[in-house]
């Protein structure tokens, strides 16, 4: 079970669906075996989302992966862009009311299952399909994004697996939440996010400077502002030329920042950190200056309690003292 490589583009790789006759026949070979024991039946709103670890991920993902298509969260504690994108997950896990389940495993304690599908940086989300592994895309992706993902995901699953999904229990109570307590700035964040979600990336960084202008130590506006701004500056990007760019010109400064823009938004966190740490390595002057703001700036979308992050730090401090 190797995964391909990770990408933030929101699109399952449908090619990366193999032998797919093979697992189809599995699948409906197991679910006949599950019918004949008694399974198949309606199954609770709170089993459409479950923690798993090592010792259950045979009977959490591969197994059920053979009924519904499994989508896994690989989360941490510490990962701010986990505390985002997980409850989006778990919201988008009981709206599609068992066209997939939802496994959440968290890495610190689950390093085997991390190293297998070969998980580089978090939030990682990867699917399983009849036994198959897919990647889906890393990082705190807009909804409109995640929401294009599984829809294809859900697609793949019925037309080339035939999974059409668990019966939920129309009766059952979905796992009850505290009610939310109303902040401040709700309002405006919620602006921000649905800005995001249009592809208004201007209207974004907006909506969150509005809100640290009022509350300069909001984490979540300084996180999302940041994720904004970055998004923004990609949009208009053409990959290749930008790419050329800083191959033909590794002293040339704006070409390498834009470079590591690109590195970020495709999942590739140490390259981008590395590109620019070697910049400021080599320059001086406004040019120096220039790329450490950069890599500041890259600091904050990844999350300041990342370990890559810890260790970028450590080697821009190298190059600068």
């Amino acid at each position: 079970m190797q995964p391909r490589n990770m990408s933030m583009s929101g699109v399952v790789d449908l090619a990366a669906v193999k032998a797919a006759g093979e697992a189809k026949a599995k699948a409906e070979q197991a679910r006949a075996e599950s019918a004949r024991q008694g399974g198949g039946g309606a199954v609770s709103p709170a089993s459409l989302v479950i923690d798993t670890d090592e010792a259950g991920f045979e009977r959490d993902v591969l197994q059920r992966s053979t009924e519904v298509p499994v989508v896994i969260d690989f989360w941490a504690e510490w990962c701010e862009p986990c505390k985002q994108l997980s409850p989006l997950l778990d919201r988008l896990a009981h709206e599609y009311n068992g066209r997939f389940v939802l496994a959440k495993i968290d890495v610190d304690a689950n390093q085997m299952l991390m190293q297998q599908f070969g998980v580089q940086g978090i939030p990682a989300v990867f699917a399983v399909v009849a036994g198959q592994a897919l990647p889906l895309f890393q990082g705190a992706a807009p909804e409109a994004q995640i929401r294009q993902t599984l829809d294809q995901l859900v697609q793949v699953a019925e037309e080339r697996f035939g999974l059409t999904g668990l019966t939920v229990d129309a009766d059952g109570a979905p796992p009850e939440a505290a009610a939310p307590v109303a902040g401040p700035h709700d309002g405006l964040l919620g602006a921000a996010m649905d800005a995001l979600d249009a592809g208004d990336f201007g209207g974004a960084v907006q909506a969150y400077r509005n809100v640290l202008a009022d509350d300069p130590g909001n984490t979540e506006a300084r996180l999302g502002l940041a994720q904004a701004e970055l998004l923004g500056r990609v949009a208009g990007m053409d990959a290749q030329v930008v790419r050329k760019a800083a191959a033909d010109g590794p002293a040339d400064v704006p070409a390498q920042i834009a470079a590591a823009d690109l590195d970020l938004v495709g999942g590739h966190v140490e390259d981008a950190f590395g590109r620019l740490v070697e910049t400021v390595r080599r320059t001086a002057g406004d040019d120096r200056d220039a790329a450490r703001v950069r890599l500041l700036e890259l600091f904050e979308v990844v999350g300041p309690d990342d370990p890559r992050v810890t260790a970028a730090r450590q080697a821009l401090a190298r190059v600068l003292f």
